[in-house]
């Protein structure tokens, strides 16, 4: 990360009036705010998601009492280049004009109160969701954070940071040890119950953290298991953002709008989608005024957009990296991969997904594509391919399982997964190698050379595919049974086999012809 340079001048409370009339800004008293909102996981996306609709809420209301504590579960580098700004930001939201020219907004965000880096200081992250003032505790840290069996959707209760966790009440490392033990302090307390609310792309988000979390606490105490259960609120939810990494080019960029230096500004998309079920046992935002939308049921949404957005991301993202193709819209940039993501959400993945009435599907795919072809963010696909094993069964595998199902073909999505496996290997068509970044590498290496040993026992051409393929689909932890049906198995080795003699290039020009109408 660039730092700002000494005696540079820096975006600051002080110096908000100063900013530039084009600059949106804090319309409300800052110094007025409590925190009423513990967020763990203080990445990216949730200063440009949770945060940004928090602001719009505080503008909109008059309730001071949702202020954010963002904490960092890993490392201090966020609350690092915040602190010295009083936790203000930039966000800058980003697109193209009609020419395909560049253009943004940018907004500072105010409502971040206070940064905290868990490793530091545990007790004062415990403090903070056992605190009186505290109504919502929401996370963002990514499927791996939860500690759980992604086929299985149970607690590891293997996994080192829950083994150190049952162990250390006041000292937690993990997601799920931190809101146990911080709701035991307020139960010991005899403080309310809050909600506890995920924004991470799983299904059932919100039902698969009560069940992290309740599974932990019957590890602890079977009274706080049951007062959790029954006094706490788990709302699921399904938001969606396209967030890409801030590069030292963009900082740059932020600092050119403000006139002042922000060390950690965020990108994002003008488009925004928040869909959260309306269950809250202590108050809420008005976060309508931001752009969410508050709904009894939101699983049709969570599959909707897990199968869609970040079915066709990941398909995008495998073979993308294979192919050399290092930003999303210069991989929408070639047409037999647009068409390809075109075909496989409007012939396999739509026909799977639950009714939405008054939704326009044909509309919402073009939009999605138009999305992804946005030239201002330049989004990795490196960053979207990061821990496949975690992300493949909701984004992919669930809805293989609906189409074998109902016993029909899928060829596209056999594609996406004969990516991954193909992505696994490390280097991309032009020799190119990169890291397998996944809580699994380690396990997934030792299996990819497996599947390598057993593709050259079993000889040549589609015989070493299949033997290739059946050997890394019997990852139970992601595959789980599907690694036992043999329509699967063979429609992924036919994909990988495409995929090994013709590039990814060729493969998806082969699938076109083929791939059902």
């Amino acid at each position: 990360m660039e730092l700002v340079a000494a005696g540079a001048a820096r975006l600051s409370p002080m110096g908000l009036a100063a900013l530039p009339d084009a600059v949106a800004r804090p319309g409300y008293d800052r110094a007025s705010l409590r925190v009423g909102i513990v967020h763990l996981g203080l990445g990216a996306f949730a200063r440009a998601h949770l945060a940004a609709v928090n602001e719009a809420a505080l503008h909109a209301g008059a309730d001071r009492g949702w202020g954010i504590c963002g904490v960092s579960l890993r490392q201090a580098d966020t609350r690092d280049a915040l602190a010295p700004q009083d936790g203000l930001y930039a966000l800058a939201l980003r697109s193209a004009d009609a020419a395909g020219r560049p253009r943004q907004q940018v907004a500072v965000i105010g409502c971040l109160l206070e940064t905290l880096v868990a490793p530091e200081d545990p007790q004062a992250v415990l403090a903070r969701i056992a605190h009186a003032d505290t109504r919502i505790v929401s996370v963002t840290v990514t499927e791996k954070g939860y500690c759980h069996d992604p086929a299985s959707g149970r607690l590891n209760l293997d996994h080192p940071d829950i083994v150190h966790d049952l162990g250390q009440p006041l000292a937690p490392r993990s997601t799920i040890g931190f809101l146990a033990w911080g709701l035991q302090q307020r139960r010991a307390a005899g403080l309310a119950p809050i909600t506890l609310m995920s924004l991470d792309n799983l299904p059932g988000n919100g039902h698969l953290l009560r069940g992290m979390v309740l599974a932990f606490a019957e590890q602890v105490d079977r009274a706080l298991a049951a007062w959790i259960a029954s006094s706490c609120a788990f709302p699921c939810s399904m938001v969606d953002r396209i967030v890409p990494r801030t590069t030292d080019d963009d900082r740059r960029q932020v600092a050119d709008a403000l006139g002042v230096h922000d060390a950690w500004p965020v990108l994002a998309e003008p488009y925004l989608e928040w869909v959260v079920e309306d269950r809250f046992v202590a108050g809420r935002p008005d976060w309508p005024a931001g752009g969410a939308r508050f709904v009894a049921e939101a699983a049709p949404f969570e599959t909707l957009k897990l199968r869609t957005v970040n079915g066709a991301h990941s398909a995008l993202a495998y073979l993308s990296v294979m192919a050399g193709w290092a930003t999303v819209d210069q991989a929408m940039a070639q047409p037999a991969l647009k068409a390809y993501l075109a075909a496989l959400m409007q012939d396999e993945i739509v026909p799977t997904l639950p009714a939405l009435p008054g939704l326009d599907l044909a509309q919402y795919q073009a939009r999605l594509l138009q999305r992804y072809e946005n030239p201002a963010l330049k989004h990795q696909t490196g960053q979207i391919a990061m821990d496949g094993s975690q992300k493949l069964p909701q984004r992919l595998l669930d809805t293989v399982r609906a189409r074998l199902a109902a016993d029909l073909p899928i060829p596209g999505l056999a594609l996406a997964v004969a990516g991954w496996l193909h992505f696994l290997r490390g280097v991309d068509q032009a020799g190119r190698r990169y890291e397998i970044q996944d809580p699994l590498a380690d396990v997934l290496t030792r299996q990819y050379a497996l599947a390598e040993q057993a593709a050259q026992e079993a000889g040549e051409g589609p015989a070493a595919m299949l033997a290739w393929t059946e050997s890394l689909t019997s990852l139970a932890p992601v595959f789980g049974d599907l690694g036992q049906d043999p329509r699967f198995v063979r429609a992924v080795a036919q994909a990988a086999q495409s995929l090994r003699s013709q590039g990814v290039a060729g493969a998806l020009v082969a699938l076109a012809p083929s791939a059902p109408r």
